[in-house]
């Protein structure tokens, strides 16, 4: 338990940065201390026409994942479409959102509520919920989630410096790779450090977290599911594309691990070079049946078949977009995260910039 409670708003530079891992590393380590934490997310921002379904699919998987009640969390009260921001620039919507934010906010029980920022620091500015206004609102601190960009990162981050000010608590450098942590930690870190920036996690790039499951591949291209529907939970790391000759095939496909192959459904030589590697996927362009013996082996190894009817192109550039970009729904990922922060997060140094006086620590 602790005193008395906090905001803190979990921002980012640019959208899928690692808020939510962010957020569910924080409640796991929070909760180790015995502070309560409530969870909020005031706008939602997507333009995809079924996105409201898929947002409260994500909220319920998220707060039930954070093992929160319904007085802990609450669903988005504004939700950024076509139609709303219309409204908003026509001047039909003049509806004062920070007081909505406020109510919104106060009926979020905790000892410390983590509220989740929109995609960037700006978005939502004609609605006065951009981060700054969200943070001066509910007087919250900010912690900034940033992607590592070896050549950028400093600039953003100095630049994010000035413009959110002293509610800047702290930044996070995620998904460094594994050649860049020297340079992160020894270089980048004592940079930033020294103008005031405080850096309280340095995640390493991880192959867990930037994996995509069978299912939400399946999803992305509308692919019809020919075997092996059970799996879909299989996680996929890497994508190859099947197109040279079996021999070159083999060699290359033996170099990857759990990955999705994408190739013609009349190279049944290149699916079964697929099927004898690390496979976790195998996807037919051009809604070519496969040949029998493919299938039974592909059963035979636990192995999805993906029929979609887009070319090669297209189906590598949706799924390659999904890599490190689609939203948290696996417990894998959970425990990964659990993981990761509670080694590469200093949430002791965190919970002393908030001020939270805990009376129970591990």
């Amino acid at each position: 338990m602790v005193t008395s409670a906090k905001h803190l708003l979990v921002a980012s530079t640019e959208a899928y940065c690692g808020k939510s891992a962010t957020i569910l590393g924080l409640n796991h380590l929070c909760r180790e201390r015995g502070i309560s934490v409530g969870y909020g997310q005031p706008l939602a921002t997507d333009l995809r026409e079924d996105f409201k379904d898929v947002q409260q699919s994500d909220n319920n998987f998220f707060t039930t994942t954070l093992g929160l009640s319904p007085e802990q969390a609450k669903s988005p009260f504004l939700t950024l479409d076509r139609h709303t921001i219309n409204q908003r620039l026509q001047g039909e919507d003049r509806k004062n959102y920070i007081q909505a934010l406020q109510e919104y906010v106060s009926q979020i029980e905790g000892d410390l509520i983590l509220l989740k920022g929109p995609g960037n620091l700006w978005e939502g500015s004609i609605f006065n919920m951009s981060v700054p206004e969200i943070a001066e609102s509910v007087d919250a601190s900010i912690l900034l989630v940033a992607r590592y960009h070896p050549l950028l990162l400093v600039g953003s981050l100095r630049t994010a410096k000035k413009f959110l000010g002293d509610r800047l608590l702290g930044v996070v450098l995620n998904d460094i790779p594994p050649t860049e942590l020297n340079t992160a930690a020894e270089t980048i870190k004592p940079y930033l450090e020294d103008r005031d920036i405080p850096v309280l996690g340095m995640i390493p790039k991880d192959r867990i977290l930037n994996s995509v499951s069978v299912k939400e591949i399946a999803t992305r291209l509308n692919a019809q599911v020919l075997c092996c529907s059970e799996h879909l939970n299989w996680m996929v790391e890497s994508l190859s594309i099947g197109a040279m000759n079996v021999n070159s095939a083999l060699e290359y496909f033996r170099q990857r691990e759990n990955m999705a192959v994408v190739t013609g459904g009349d190279r049944a030589e290149l699916q079964m070079a697929a099927l004898e590697t690390s496979t976790h996927c195998l996807i037919l362009t051009g809604r070519i049946p496969p040949k029998e013996l493919i299938i039974e082996r592909a059963e035979s190894l636990d192995i999805p078949i993906l029929s979609v009817d887009t070319d090669t192109l297209t189906t590598v550039e949706v799924i390659d977009g999904a890599f490190g970009k689609v939203p948290i729904r696996e417990a894998i990922k959970v425990r990964q995260i659990e993981h990761l922060m509670k080694q590469h997060f200093n949430i002791d140094r965190l919970i002393q910039y908030l001020g939270l006086e805990v009376v129970k620590s591990i």
